[in-house]
């Protein structure tokens, strides 16, 4: 058996406890990953408050969130081909189902979703990044902007925002993001060349800082149609949480579901290496142990969190 975080029944922070799980088993082309550190993210909150529920009904409790995982390698199975080994350090970015999910003390991954941890970094920072920088990587590819063109980010100081911005000047992209007057500082520093200030009138005011609208926008704030006019005729959005649009204007609208860069080794890869040359930052907001991951939980719901809370195993 395995310790894990997990819920029996779906509600608030309070739901989740320590939970002892089977031990999966390790097929071809697996790796066993004894997991130390696993970031909450948004979406594992929709995974314990029900709103998921119909998805996870199809399987028993407990359920054990989680998307985000590090830690060292434990076993490798037969016709593993890349270059791993036990006790290498590893992050990856799992796709939970039922118990499996990173929010327990060891997992068996596909080989291709596991790559090595950037270069001098904790368990914890390493954990940090897989999803949410996969989710910026998935977005900007769907939009294929080129570089001088003008992209908005919303939700620019959280995880995925943060890390649209940094990729995004990476690619030589004009970056125009969000951000209240605390965290404006912050958006800087990500590389945003305009800040515009966020709340009510938002769309406005990019058009005040580009009358002709923005060549795309990565809606990481979920404001969906709020959002919409700041973008110009025939531009891009794409949405995180499955907004559609309407199609106005001939802007071209896309949904960036993560799940499609499952097993996409080169990408999470690649992320690695631009960490490692410092394009992309770690941002930890805090710790707990299993114990207390409703803390976490809450914590994030409260909002306000910049970079990612951990749960240590």
């Amino acid at each position: 058996m395995t310790r894990a975080v997990g819920l029996m029944t779906h509600g608030g922070p309070e739901v989740l406890q320590v939970v002892e799980v089977p031990t999966e088993k390790l097929g071809a082309g697996q790796i066993r990953v004894r997991i130390h550190a696993a970031a909450v993210n948004p979406t594992d909150v929709m995974a314990r408050n029900g709103s998921r529920a119909e998805q996870q009904k199809l399987d028993p409790p407990p359920y054990v969130p989680g998307m985000d995982a590090a830690g060292v390698i434990a076993e490798v199975g037969e016709g593993v081909t890349m270059p791993v080994k036990v006790g290498d350090a590893v992050m990856a970015m799992v796709v939970p189902k039922a118990q499996h999910g990173a929010y327990r003390e060891e997992i068996v991954l596909d080989q291709r979703a596991v790559v090595m941890q950037p270069k001098g970094v904790s368990h914890s920072e390493a954990a940090s990044l897989p999803m949410n920088a996969l989710t910026a990587r998935l977005s900007l590819d769907l939009m294929k902007l080129k570089p001088g063109q003008i992209i908005c980010v919303t939700g620019a100081p959280g995880a995925y925002g943060g890390y649209v911005v940094q990729l995004a000047k990476h690619a030589g992209l004009i970056v125009a993001a969000d951000a209240s007057e605390a965290d404006e500082a912050l958006v800087k520093t990500l590389g945003a060349d305009v800040v515009i200030r966020r709340g009510e009138g938002f769309a406005d005011r990019v058009r005040e800082a580009f009358p002709n609208g923005v060549d795309g926008v990565a809606d990481g704030a979920l404001l969906n149609e709020l959002a919409i006019p700041a973008v110009r005729d025939g531009g891009k959005f794409t949405a995180i949480r499955g907004y559609q649009g309407n199609g106005e204007r001939g802007i071209s609208f896309s949904q960036t579901f993560v799940r499609n860069y499952d097993c996409e080794w080169e990408k999470l890869d690649e992320i690695r290496q631009l960490t490692n040359d410092g394009v992309l930052s770690l941002r930890v907001a805090g710790e707990v142990l299993p114990d207390r991951a409703h803390e976490a939980h809450a914590r994030l719901e409260a909002g306000g969190t910049r970079g990612r809370l951990i749960i240590k195993f």
